[in-house]
């Protein structure tokens, strides 16, 4: 971990920790990234508008920060592509069994006392060391 930068860090959870409360007092909306996304699977009139944008806002947001001179750091993604489709799937299906993702009951859920977020959050941390451990340690990947 020598990328560790713990005032830009800091700084990052900030802003999401204040969009995410903006959001909730001016949309009434919890800024749950799957709930947006699966809001658009099935839309209800008048929903898809404010969800398209902000996914799309998601999306460009690294852009318009390089555009506008900052540096972003390198990504890079190991694993095949079949490996990656099927830890996409299994997180979906983890965030759609668990009514909500990292960011939604981690990020609002968490802010908003809610109990239910709090063992979630749990769940999603507990099975994502004992994923890393089992694919580092038991498999050697």
């Amino acid at each position: 971990m020598d990328t560790f930068t713990p005032l830009t860090a800091t700084l990052g959870g900030i802003m999401i920790g204040t969009s995410a409360a903006l959001f909730l007092l001016l949309n009434g909306r919890i800024a749950g990234i799957s709930g947006i996304l699966g809001g658009l699977l099935a839309p209800k009139p008048g929903e898809s508008g404010w969800r398209v944008a902000f996914l799309a806002g998601l999306v460009l947001a690294p852009t318009a920060y390089a555009v506008l001179g900052g540096i972003l750091p390198p990504v890079t993604v190991e694993g095949s592509l079949p490996r990656l489709i099927l830890a996409g799937l299994l997180v979906g299906i983890g965030a759609r069994l668990g009514s909500g993702c990292t960011s939604g009951h981690g990020v609002c859920g968490i802010g908003r006392g809610s109990p239910r977020s709090l063992v979630a959050t749990g769940t999603f941390m507990a099975v994502a060391i004992l994923t890393v451990f089992v694919v580092r340690h038991v498999l050697g990947a």
